[in-house]
């Protein structure tokens, strides 16, 4: 696992699996610990959580989307609050058994179902700790992303792709409501992005990605 720290109160924790790395962000705010995705399970929280160590404020776990890479150590972290899309809800449930039987050699740890306990449709913001979570379908039609806009930070979950050679995500939507997210993007105010599995990306960086994305006439939009 590395780490690394992020702005002032941030840390990306990437794991290294034979396919891809992942990412899992943490969040310090004063009233709410946050943590985004939660990987292959239990054991990734685990290690993260060593390293964090206790705390007396509450934490709060965030699922980007339903894929099972991102929600498998769900219940890794006891009394939590887990928050995600509405539509996340219902598709895990719909998909939970064929991913668990489809990519159960990634498992890392003790993988168990956990449904979130809160969910919304538009946008969820916590003023004490300045973050935001708002809906951006495209890499599946329940993606989120989540704003620290303290430390402008941006968490884009997988609406880009796993590296820069196939900086394309797969759509579980169409591509006019992608483009409707990418252009989101450039109005907001942030200096560092992070996504599942992709490299630390500055603003520049992303900037330069999604023009590309709406310029490219192989993925036309």
């Amino acid at each position: 696992m590395q780490i690394r720290t992020i702005n002032s109160r941030g840390n990306l924790f990437t794991f290294k699996t034979t396919d891809w790395d992942l990412n899992i962000y943490s969040i310090k705010g004063r009233r709410y610990n946050y943590i985004i995705d939660t990987g292959l399970g239990n054991g990734c929280i685990k290690a993260i959580m060593d390293y964090l160590k206790p705390c007396d404020i509450k934490t709060i776990v965030i699922n980007t989307h339903y894929h099972w890479d991102h929600i498998w150590g769900n219940t890794a972290i006891k009394d939590s609050l887990l928050i995600s899309h509405k539509l996340c809800y219902d598709m895990m449930i719909a998909n939970w058994d064929s991913m668990l039987e489809k990519n159960r050699a990634y498992g890392f740890g003790e993988v168990t179902l956990r449904l979130p306990e809160l969910v919304f449709e538009k946008e969820l913001y916590f003023p004490e700790d300045r973050i935001r979570l708002f809906h951006t379908p495209g890499h599946s039609t329940d993606s989120i992303s989540i704003l620290d806009e303290e430390d402008q930070v941006l968490i884009i979950g997988d609406n880009i792709g796993d590296n820069m050679e196939d900086i394309f995500p797969n759509l579980e939507c169409d591509n006019e409501i992608y483009y409707d997210t990418l252009k989101g993007y450039l109005t907001l105010d942030y200096n560092t992005c992070i996504s599942g599995h992709n490299t630390l990306l500055t603003r520049e960086n992303l900037e330069t990605i999604i023009n590309r994305m709406l310029t490219d006439s192989s993925h036309p939009f």
